[in-house]
């Protein structure tokens, strides 16, 4: 291919979906410099394994799996900056003190308690629940079954429902 033509092509995919792929992101990571970071490497992988993609998936479903995988890295990596440690509301007061966060005290505390769930459920219950995808799409994105993915979604409900109780 004219490496010319892959960078314009490469251009219009960065056009086409930052937006999308930095909301996936960013229910993920929460923060947005964390969010710029993590969609950087997102595009920077996919343009280091562009030769790699021969459609056998949707373009968008390719580039959701490299930001997923990447927003699950991230969390791996800074896994004590996530933890309850002694402030068990440290993600939360972390969002209200954000400039970039719109949202209110409850969907701070639903964001803590969704930071506090294993990487597995936190990502099945952000795509499910944010952004609507049905188990299809999601098992597609992550290569887990849709059973497997259910359950991971019924637990990680029923825990976020215990942290809400909890509080009460």
């Amino acid at each position: 291919m004219n490496p010319e033509t892959q960078r314009k092509g490469f251009e219009l995919m960065v056009r086409e979906y930052s937006e999308q792929l930095y909301w996936q992101i960013r229910k993920i990571v929460l923060t947005h410099e964390d969010t710029n970071d993590v969609l950087q490497n997102t595009f920077l992988k996919a343009w280091n394994a562009i030769d790699t993609f021969h459609g056998e998936a949707k373009v968008s479903t390719w580039l959701s799996r490299i930001a997923i995988n990447e927003s699950v890295d991230h969390l791996r990596r800074n896994k004590h900056l996530v933890s309850a440690g002694d402030d068990d509301l440290s993600v939360a007061n972390n969002l209200m003190a954000d400039p970039y966060f719109d949202g209110s005290e409850t969907e701070a505390m639903l964001q803590q308690a969704i930071a506090q769930l294993p990487d597995v459920q936190r990502t099945v219950f952000t795509l499910r629940y944010f952004d609507d995808m049905k188990y299809s799409e999601i098992s597609q994105i992550t290569n887990t079954s849709e059973g497997a993915l259910k359950a991971s979604y019924h637990i990680a409900v029923k825990k976020i429902s215990d942290f809400f109780k909890s509080r009460d």
